[in-house]
């Protein structure tokens, strides 16, 4: 072995390191996982977001109500959330390869699975079990403990580009989801997918993992000054206060946003819209959440945490009211004003709350811990979409839903308003 090859590195990460070695070589090496960090967040977001373009034409093939139909959806959430602190756990031991290829490997069977799925428990297990593991394998948990190594205090800024992902996979797949159910089906639309996310499994294996995971040497790995302590584990975050107050943030703002994202396509048929406009101008609220999400960012450095958290609330609730006032008339300005201000926002928090998270608990067991946390927006995804579709089955119509996900939506606000360590 050379000797200026450190004891215990093997040839490879010998070779691999000099690409990270020179502050630029580090930053070529940061952007290029943070494409591959967004390239997988489009690729899962989009994926399990096609659901409700596949929503009517199942439910209309097995004559299944709404709630049954939307049980499968909130599945997906639920099971990602519980999912996210065993995702943080294996990403600790066992490295980002073996998380993002395991996550592929779940969704490709599950949408294979489902093309040919007969009852509704098959859809339960592959579209709901099967994709919410997988999207939790490679989504903002795995994204966010490795863009941490090679961004550092910049991660907020990373995060956001991430995050912005969600809006481009809901752009490039809601259209493309019904453009294919409209000329193939939705069985062979979903059995397309799942061959088209077996076959990236090569390309990933193909990458340099051990840099990737090595981080970056110009990173310094400090916490918040204020919550100094690198002995956290998940039991001592578990009685802090912030701990809690990031999690009922992440669970109220899902159960707020995701009772209305579920149904989202199927309401605007119900309003007036042909259903390819329907997906499509949903479709488009992936072009403006990047502009929210970058948006809300960057008032991060420029107001504060706190104010831009707390306008980004704000600007949700007027999208909800534009929703509700959509039923009433359905007409371009109205559903282009709803697209603008509820799609702009949805997830434009994430980032924000993702780098608090990291800040606060950073340490060797990060992972764990914002895992942990990430059970909130999981649990909340769930309980909105599934409480979406009771409540609509109950009273024929959206406006008890509306009420229910405002009311959802500033119950998750609550904590940047009170709470200490959110405040600051």
């Amino acid at each position: 072995m050379n000797q200026n090859t450190p004891r215990g590195t093997s040839k490879e990460t010998a070779r691999e390191e000099p690409v990270a070695a020179t502050p630029q070589g580090a930053v070529r090496t940061a952007l290029v996982v943070l494409a591959l960090c967004f390239t997988l967040a489009v690729l899962g977001r989009g994926l399990s977001e096609s659901f409700t373009v596949f929503l009517k034409p199942i439910s209309e093939n097995f004559g299944w109500d709404r709630a049954q139909i939307v049980s499968i959806y909130s599945l997906t959430w639920l099971v990602s959330g519980l999912t996210a602190p065993l995702v943080g756990r294996l990403f600790d031991h066992s490295g980002p390869l073996i998380v993002y290829a395991l996550g592929l490997l779940l969704l490709g069977s599950a949408f294979l699975i489902a093309g040919r799925a007969q009852s509704l428990w098959q859809f339960q297990l592959s579209i709901g079990l099967c994709v919410g593991i997988g999207v939790a394998f490679i989504g903002n948990v795995p994204n966010s403990i490795l863009l941490g190594r090679w961004f550092g205090p910049r991660l907020p800024t990373a995060m956001a580009v991430v995050y912005s992902a969600m809006g481009g996979g809901v752009l490039a797949l809601l259209p493309a989801s019904q453009l294919l159910i409209d000329h193939l089906g939705w069985r062979e639309t979903y059995q397309l997918f799942g061959l088209a996310t077996l076959g990236l499994l090569v390309p990933l294996m193909l990458l340099p993992w051990r840099l990737f995971a090595s981080g970056s040497p110009y990173v310094a790995k400090k916490t918040d000054p204020d919550f100094v302590d690198h002995g956290w584990t998940l039991p001592s975050a578990m009685r802090h206060h912030a701990f809690w107050a990031l999690f009922s943030t992440f669970f109220f703002t899902a159960v707020g946003m995701y009772a209305i994202a579920a149904q989202i396509v199927a309401y605007l048929i119900d309003a007036g819209f042909p259903p390819l406009q329907a997906a499509t101008a949903w479709g488009f609220s992936g072009v403006v959440l990047v502009f929210g999400m970058l948006g809300v960012s960057a008032l991060d450095g420029l107001i504060g945490r706190r104010p831009s958290v707390l306008l980004s609330y704000a600007i949700s609730i007027l999208g909800i009211f534009l929703l509700w006032l959509l039923q009433y008339s359905a007409n371009l300005v109205l559903l282009t004003g709803f697209v603008v201000c509820f799609g702009s926002m949805m997830g434009s928090r994430g980032p924000l709350i993702t780098a608090t998270a990291m800040k606060i608990f950073g340490g060797k067991r990060v992972g764990t811990i914002y895992g942990t946390i990430s059970i909130g927006s999981g649990l909340g995804s769930a309980f909105g979409s599934w409480s979406g579709g009771l409540i609509h089955d109950a009273t024929h119509g959206y406006n008890a839903l509306l009420v229910f996900a405002f009311a959802s939506v500033v119950l998750g606000m609550i904590p940047f308003l009170i709470v200490p360590a959110l405040r600051r």
